[in-house]
């Protein structure tokens, strides 16, 4: 078996490609870390390039860690496969001798305490929240190659946010600097800027690093960020052997420093560059894919015109499901009652996630599922490696293998995991869970870290038939210091940004109002709207099969309900589902001011009503529909929805054909007048829809 058996047409074109500049656009669930291991694993199976002289970089400690591990079971191993930061650190380990002279400076543990006196020095504020958000603007700066002297201008530019007077972040921004330095210490920006400046300054160490490493991978391409650009050009130091991975549709990151631009740019910069557009999306069902398009179907900016249009390659599923509540209680418990059907038909809590905006949402979910006695976990809460119940077992799983006669290398195959098993019983894992619900959450929880590790060792034995115990505990070794835990059996609660790289089979998106998603201070900026419109794409490529998406009118039960659901939903929600109805302002759940300025095409009267806005005319104007036309666009939907494997409301309501067969637009301009016809239906149905039309009209 050679790394390119079993690919997909694109997939072997881009892990057969030539040595030199390769960009592969990769869209959600289109296979992109197999087809960039498959790369790697090709280039170096073929002798074009020695194991070791290949670094691939990512974002993650655990991506980088899920790339070794395929890696290894492809037969590759020597590969660095490791985040920016952990690659510039062994790098400045080596090299600071040389480039700095002495000892290397140690990496800061926090910067806060830093931050906290520059901020006391330049009489800003002091509180952990002003604190933190001073830290990440200084992250920002120094991300986008911002000195202290130039921020002021920069910031003003960038149109940012500031957590305090620019003159004062200013102050704090140079402070932090000097303190930090006379401290002799590097923060993790730091890294990036010494290692550069080391390959930039000094040709020998220039020359000796390119010596050792000469084909590079980078993936997770439009979330870097200048600093990180300036690094890899440093690294490849005018030479072309090097393969981006990326999708403009997923950039996330731009508060933090990251631009697309540098994906979208990559052809112009290396015009003999091959690129591969990966676009079957082998994750989702067509009927969440379909969702997926209409999202990003609507972006606007430079990054909409290179956007990937995916094409489901499952099996159908469910439509994605929606509803309205009365308040966030309410909406919590919904989906907690949802989320144990899901289970009780057999679907492991693992595999379903609720995903929101901000942590602050988390705490009704955590609430609902703990009252029906279901398990869970909060991603981005305690590391499963910093548990208690982890680190116990791990030292009891360390103690037994100096036990072990003849040693842990004594210890092969199936026998380890029996082993693992007999030591993980003796601290509480059982064959079966502890009895009991919300009240022993804690005992849950252990269990199920316990139960974990167990898995990880029949995962382990399962992929290395003859691995030792000792090769078992150098794999939790591995995976602690990549931060790649095991799977535990819970359900998943996340933000969606810490949901980026992840998927599951049932997603529930909640929280959707504008005002959450997208969130209040997006507003007035059309940029940061594209960002949270990509945040909301980013969530509905979570899932797998079951995509559940809702909204709640008022925060506290009681309240107000004074929410409008997000405009995101706009074309996603059909017009004959009991939330659109109960929506009660429009379609897009806006304001009424912002859906009532479409005039009547017979009398000129303001339309503000949803139904008389669809087909463009009061409803008590006699209709001129064409029944003819009608019934051809409906066989034509019929026919288009089969072939795609979708709901026919998907291609277009019935509202949509009333309008088209009642307006008759013989021309894209006049199509996409017509309520639901936007970019992506456009591009897909246009020709279809126009020559019908004309074919009635003539």
């Amino acid at each position: 078996m050679t790394p390119a058996d079993g690919l997909d047409p694109e997939q072997r074109a881009a892990v057969l490609a030539a040595r030199g500049p390769v960009c592969v656009l990769a869209g959600a669930g289109t296979g992109k870390t197999r087809t960039i291991t498959r790369r790697i694993a090709h280039l170096v199976t073929t002798d074009q390039v020695r194991a070791g002289q290949v670094l691939a970089v990512t974002f993650t400690a655990r991506a980088a860690g899920e790339m070794r591990t395929r890696l290894r079971d492809l037969g590759v191993g020597g590969v660095q496969a490791r985040t920016f930061h952990a690659a510039a650190l062994r790098q400045l380990r080596y090299f600071w001798p040389r480039a700095v002279g002495g000892e290397v400076w140690p990496l800061l543990d926090n910067k806060m305490r830093f931050v906290g006196q520059a901020a006391q020095r330049a009489n800003a504020a002091t509180n952990r929240e002003s604190l933190r958000d001073l830290a990440s603007e200084i992250e920002w700066a120094k991300a986008c190659l911002v000195a202290p002297d130039a921020y002021a201008a920069a910031a003003t530019k960038a149109q940012r946010d500031t957590p305090a007077p620019v003159e004062q972040v200013t102050a704090v921004y140079e402070t932090y600097e000097q303190l930090k330095n006379r401290a002799e210490q590097l923060d993790f920006e730091d890294l990036l800027i010494h290692t550069a400046g080391a390959l930039e300054d000094s040709a020998a160490v220039a020359d000796e690093f390119r010596e050792r490493y000469r084909c590079f991978v980078v993936d997770e391409f439009q979330d870097v960020t200048p600093l990180q650009h300036r690094l890899l050009g440093a690294w490849l130091g005018g030479r072309d052997d090097l393969t981006v991975v990326g999708d403009a549709n997923q950039t996330i990151y731009s508060f933090a420093g990251a631009s697309a631009g540098y994906l979208l740019d990559f052809p112009r910069r290396f015009p003999d560059a091959e690129v591969v557009r990966l676009v079957r999306d082998y994750r989702s069902t067509p009927q969440v894919v379909a969702a997926a398009n209409t999202v990003i179907g609507a972006a606007r900016g430079r990054a909409a015109g290179s956007r990937l249009r995916l094409e489901g390659q499952r099996p159908p599923g469910p439509a994605p499901d929606f509803s309205e509540h009365d308040d966030e209680p309410a909406e919590a418990a919904a989906a907690a009652l949802q989320i144990q059907s899901l289970i009780d038909d057999g679907v492991p809590a693992s595999e379903i996630a609720v995903l929101f905006r901000i942590n602050a949402q988390s705490e009704a979910y955590e609430q609902a599922l703990s009252d029906l006695g279901i398990p869970y976990q909060v991603r981005g809460g305690e590391r499963f490696f910093q548990r208690t119940e982890v680190k116990n077992a791990i030292a009891a799983l360390r103690t037994t293998g100096n036990r072990l006669e003849g040693g842990p290398e004594a210890v092969v195959g199936k026998d380890v995991v029996t082993t693992v098993r007999a030591v993980l019983g003796e601290q509480g894992l059982t064959e079966t869970p502890p009895a009991g619900s919300a009240a022993d959450g804690a005992q849950r929880q252990r269990w199920e870290s316990l139960r974990a590790l167990a898995e990880l060792a029949g995962d382990l034995v399962a992929a290395l038939p003859e691995v030792t115990y000792s090769g078992f505990l150098g794999e939790l070794a591995n995976r602690a210091q990549a931060q790649h835990p095991p799977t535990v059996q819970g359900v998943t609660l996340a933000t969606l940004h810490a949901a980026k790289g992840l998927e599951w089979d049932a997603v529930f998106l909640v929280g959707l109002t504008d005002g959450a998603l997208p969130i209040q201070h997006a507003d007035g900026d059309d940029e940061a709207i594209e960002e949270e419109r990509r945040l909301f794409y980013v969530g509905v490529t979570r899932a797998r099969v079951h995509l559940r998406m809702s909204w709640a009118l008022a925060r506290n039960s009681g309240g107000r309900r004074s929410r409008r659901r997000s405009r995101f939903l706009y074309g996603l929600v059909p017009d004959d589902h009991p939330a659109a109805r109960k929506a009660g302002t429009g379609i897009d759940g806006g304001p009424k001011q912002k859906v009532s300025k479409a005039g009547c095409r017979v009398c000129g009267k303001t339309l503000g009503d949803a139904a008389a806005q669809k087909i463009g005319r009061c409803t008590e104007h006699p209709s001129d529909i064409d029944e003819e036309l009608l019934d051809a666009l409906r066989s034509w939907r019929s026919n288009e929805a089969k072939q795609r494997s979708v709901p026919a409301y998907v291609v277009f309501t019935d509202a949509t054909l009333v309008a088209l067969a009642e307006q008759r637009p013989l021309d894209t301009k006049g199509l996409v007048t017509i309520p639901g016809i936007g970019a992506s239906k456009l591009e897909r149905y246009g020709e279809d829809v126009l020559t019908m039309v004309r074919e009635h009209v003539s």
